[in-house]
């Protein structure tokens, strides 16, 4: 069976799982090998019926990248500094952190650094 993901000229691809969310970030190539970034938002929904999957998705092109990273860089910046100094994110860093060596716990891998 093929891999669909290659025929649509995913190159890199990169997951980010954030409570009920996942983020995916991937690398796509044009039939002119061009390349540009889909950012995938995934929320898991519940219904009668079981579950769905509901997906949001933004292309973001190479003529873009720049003036993205720097509006995504100041309007966090902007939350993190004037909206929300004292608050400390560094919290979900470690809660990530935690969650991994639980998962490699659960594996039987512990991980020494």
């Amino acid at each position: 069976m093929e891999d669909n993901r290659k025929d649509q000229g995913e190159i890199f691809s990169k997951r980010v799982k954030a409570g009920k969310r996942t983020y995916f970030f991937d690398v796509k190539s044009t039939r002119g090998n061009d390349y540009y970034l889909t950012i995938t938002e995934s929320k898991k929904r519940f219904n009668d019926d079981g579950f769905t999957y509901e997906k949001h998705k933004i292309f973001l092109y190479k003529e873009d990248f720049n003036k993205f990273l720097e509006a995504l860089n100041q309007t966090v910046g902007h939350i993190k500094e004037e909206l929300m100094p004292d608050f400390d994110f560094e919290q979900f860093d470690r809660a990530d952190e935690e969650e991994e060596e639980d998962l490699e716990r659960e594996n039987g891998r512990l991980k020494w650094d």
